[in-house]
């Protein structure tokens, strides 16, 4: 039976592995593959919570979207993850009406809080100082 199926398979038609660079090719077009995938069932996830709006809240129409579409599950958090980003950045753009309450200062400059590593050492010299007076 394998003598049969080696004729009608040989390994040089079909060979066990790939050479390096035709891996490396392959799993490059698969990756943006998946992302065109991903990409679609966001674009598709946010049109169905458009149209659902009325009826159900984003949380539960993006749910329902992957329960009708069937999606299985690592695609499926993926999915409900990226549109809830997208939903985020369109609902609530914190960092860009920061900007413009500030009228656009510093672009791309955040405030940050003062550094304050030197504040244990210098209140020990401060009381070392103060006992020797």
């Amino acid at each position: 039976m394998f003598a049969f199926l080696r004729r009608l398979f040989p390994e040089r038609i079909f060979r066990r592995k790939l050479e390096p660079a035709a891996e490396r090719r392959m799993r490059l077009a698969q990756a943006r593959a998946e992302e065109a995938i991903i990409r679609a069932h966001v674009d598709n996830a946010l049109m169905f919570v458009d149209t659902l709006a009325e009826d159900l809240t984003f949380d539960r129409a993006i749910d329902s979207y992957i329960r009708e579409m069937a999606i299985p599950e690592p695609l499926a958090s993926t999915v409900a993850t990226r549109t809830l980003v997208v939903l985020g950045q369109d609902l609530v753009p914190y960092r860009k009406r920061a900007r413009e309450e500030n009228g656009g200062a510093a672009e791309g400059v955040e405030e940050k809080p003062k550094l304050r590593l030197n504040d244990a050492q210098r209140a020990q010299s401060a009381a070392r100082t103060i006992k020797r007076a």
